[in-house]
C-alpha cells in the first residue's frame, strides 16, 4: 500500500551515518514518501561514488538531498553543518521532522590483552562511546536549541542486541549501545513536553559495512539466518520501512522505547 505523502510535505530528515547500511536505506525510503534529506557521513574517495549514487537516487524521487562529508562527532563540524542546515531551512520554509542516529565507528578490541591482541585504550574507549552514543545527545541538544525541530518530531537511534550480550572484542561497542539506550530514555523524558518522540531501533543482525568489521561476523550472520523465524537475515530495507512507518503522525504516543525490527530474531533464542 502506498503511504500518504501529505504528512511528510515540507519536512526534512537529518540522518547521521547516511551513506550506507541503515542510514542509506532509510534516507531513500523516507525520500520515497516525500521527505527531503540532510545526510552526514564520513567517506573516503574510494567510497564517494556510492554516496553520489545514493544522492542521485534520492533526487530521482523528486526530493532534495544535501550531504555533508564530515566527522559527525566533532563539535565544530557539527556546528558548521547545523549552520548550513539552518540557512537551507530558512530559505525552504521547512523543518526537520526526523532524526536518525546511525553512526557506527568504534574500537573493536578486547578489554584484556592476551594471545597477541592489544587491549583497548582509554582514548579508544572514550572515542567509541562519544561517536556511537554521546553524539546523539549533542546533536539533539543543538537541534532543539536552534529551533530546527518542532512539535511532532521523531528521533531514532540504532541499537542492537549487543547492548546486553557479550561478543568477543565488542565490549566498547556494547557499552556504547547500552549508553545510547539510556540516552534515548532520558531524551524521551525531557522532550515529551515539546512533543518530540525519541526511540531506539534494535535491528536484527544485518549485513552492513559496520557488521563486516566485527571479527567473527560470518558466524554471527550464519546464526542469524538459522534462528530467525522468517528464515532469513534482516536487511537495511526492512529496518528503513519500520522507521518510516514510525514516522507517521499517529505514532506520537510511542516514545522512550527500544523497538525491535528483526523479524523475531531476538525472541527465537539460540
Amino acid at each position: 500500500m502506498t503511504q500518504d505523502k501529505e504528512p511528510f510535505k515540507g519536512k526534512w530528515a537529518l540522518i547521521l551515518g547516511a551513506s550506507s547500511g541503515f542510514g542509506g536505506a532509510t534516507a531513500l525510503e523516507l525520500a520515497s514518501t516525500g521527505m527531503s534529506i540532510f545526510g552526514v557521513h564520513l567517506d573516503t574517495r574510494a567510497t564517494l561514488p556510492r554516496v553520489k549514487e545514493l544522492v542521485s537516487n534520492i533526487e530521482a524521487t523528486g526530493q532534495k538531498a544535501f550531504y555533508f562529508n564530515t566527522n559527525a562527532a566533532d563539535p565544530l563540524r557539527r556546528s558548521q553543518v547545523l549552520d548550513r542546515i539552518g540557512e537551507i531551512l530558512k530559505g525552504d520554509g521547512g523543518s526537520i521532522g526526523v532524526v536518525l542516529h546511525s553512526l557506527a565507528f568504534g574500537s573493536l578490541r578486547p578489554y584484556i590483552s592476551r594471545e597477541g591482541q592489544e587491549a583497548i585504550t582509554q582514548a579508544q574507549m572514550e572515542m567509541t562511546l562519544d561517536v556511537m552514543a554521546h553524539s546523539l545527545v549533542y546533536w539533539t541538544q543543538d537541534l532543539v536549541a536552534r529551533g530546527l525541530m518542532a512539535k511532532g518530531g521523531k528521533v531514532f537511534a540504532m541499537t542492537s542486541a549487543g547492548s546486553q550480550r557479550v561478543v568477543p572484542t565488542y565490549g566498547a561497542v556494547s557499552a556504547a549501545k547500552a549508553a545510547l539506550e539510556a540516552h534515548v530514555r532520558q531524551l524521551a523524558f525531557e522532550l515529551a513536553p515539546l512533543g518530540i518522540c525519541v526511540n531506539a531501533i534494535r535491528a536484527g543482525v544485518t549485513d552492513t559495512p559496520a557488521l563486516r568489521k566485527i571479527p567473527g561476523h560470518e558466524e554471527m550472520m550464519s546464526q542469524a539466518r538459522s534462528k530467525n523465524p522468517q528464515g532469513r537475515m534482516t536487511t537495511p530495507e526492512d529496518v528503513a520501512k519500520a522507521i518510516t512507518a514510525l514516522c507517521q503522525p499517529g505514532t506520537y504516543w510511542i516514545t522512550g522505547n527500544i523497538i525491535g525490527a528483526d523479524g523475531g530474531e531476538d525472541i527465537a533464542g539460540f
